[in-house]
């Protein structure tokens, strides 16, 4: 299904805007806003409800211990009260399903993102290698790789498949040539010779893993040495992997430190990440009462989470998505804060400020009292 949403919906749309500007940084741009304005009635019923969970929720949990202990005895006199009590200020679950909803979009994106023309695609194969006594007992079952869209030109793209005939289990001595062919069946050899420079698409061959198992060469003909597991890999170069956007040397780079220096547009994308997911955080409490807890909760994950993707291996065009979402995303939070709230939810909130505002004058009040002056002479 991601790959069905990746290439029927998100590579065209990204061909269209590369059509209106040639460049592909402002393409990723254009893609992320159009998929974020069209997932906007679903994340914006997820902000929504997280919102007005965020005031419910003191007041349901009173709420819910009262009919629990009021109806012990009485099993389906709670589900009934406990029922009426979510219709009166929603489910904490509601807000879940959009989210589920527009997953496989999100994770489509993403993908389509990591992959060509964006980055170099790795087609991964897992080998095992058995003695020739014991692979005859093997009935061999022929192994399709997942498709990924092979961009050839700024506006071309081929679905490639990664085949072995006679499967991923190999006798010693045996010779299995891989096949990088289309959904149609066309050799991907073939593709690139219809293509000028098509030569320099041309996959690159390796085993990652089992060296004294396999070999490999730059044909894709495997050759089993000896009996254990081996992984080999081919790598189609990505058409755009090495273009640069603004102050991002390469969309396709990856890493934050790498072959001994920092790569410091890799490091102000990271940093552009925790900075805008602090402030998504930020303004999503904006005209609540104090949560420590929250607040808390708020400075810690968007340090935790930049410095993770730190050393995490995500190209630089992916982290440019994520950079773009999030600014989208503080907007759309700052917007649905400022919705009117239902009757009841506004009321339980003009308490909770309430109440919070005379703690703070008590507190204020307490603190500028002499220690040796009584109670009430302030």
């Amino acid at each position: 299904m991601i790959g069905y949403i990746s290439d029927n919906l998100l590579l065209p749309i990204l061909d269209f805007f590369y059509g209106l500007v040639p460049s592909y940084g402002l393409a990723i741009i254009a893609l992320t806003v159009v998929i974020r304005l069209a997932l906007f009635p679903l994340s914006a019923g997820s902000i929504r409800n997280a919102r007005r969970m965020r005031i419910a929720q003191p007041v349901m949990q009173k709420r819910q211990a009262e009919i629990k202990a009021r109806y012990a005895n009485n099993p389906q006199k709670q589900q009934e009260e406990l029922g009426s009590l979510m219709k009166e200020f929603g489910s904490p679950l509601s807000g879940c399903l959009p989210l589920l909803v527009q997953m496989p979009i999100l994770f489509a994106l993403f993908a389509t993102l990591r992959g060509s023309p964006f980055a170099d695609v790795p087609y991964t194969l897992n080998l095992k290698v058995l003695p020739a006594d014991q692979i005859a007992a093997v009935e061999p079952k022929p192994f399709n790789s997942a498709s990924h869209s092979i961009f050839v030109t700024s506006t071309d793209h081929v679905p490639v498949i990664a085949s072995l005939e006679k499967g991923t289990k190999l006798g010693v001595g045996d010779t299995e040539t891989v096949s990088l062919h289309t959904k149609e069946g066309s050799s991907f050899a073939s593709v690139l010779s219809g293509v000028e420079n098509g030569s320099s698409f041309a996959p690159t061959w390796s085993v990652t893993k089992g060296e004294g198992v396999v070999s490999v060469d730059q044909n894709g003909a495997i050759h089993a040495i000896s009996a254990g597991d081996a992984t080999v890999e081919a790598k189609i170069p990505g058409l755009a992997a090495r273009s640069g956007f603004l102050f991002i040397k390469a969309l396709g780079q990856v890493g934050f430190y790498t072959d001994g220096a920092i790569n410091w547009d890799i490091a102000i994308l990271v940093g552009g990440f925790g900075i805008t997911l602090f402030l998504s955080q930020i303004l999503s409490g904006m005209g609540m009462p104090a949560n420590p807890q929250q607040a808390t909760a708020n400075k810690i994950t968007p340090v935790m989470i930049t410095g993770m993707f730190l050393f995490f291996p995500l190209p630089a065009g992916v982290l440019l998505y994520m950079v773009i979402a999030n600014i989208f995303q503080a907007i759309q939070t700052f917007l649905l804060t400022r919705e009117a709230l239902p009757e009841n939810l506004q009321s339980i909130l003009d308490q909770q400020l309430a109440a919070e505002a005379k703690t703070v004058t008590a507190t204020v009040t307490g603190s500028s009292r002499m220690p040796f002056e009584p109670k009430g002479k302030k």
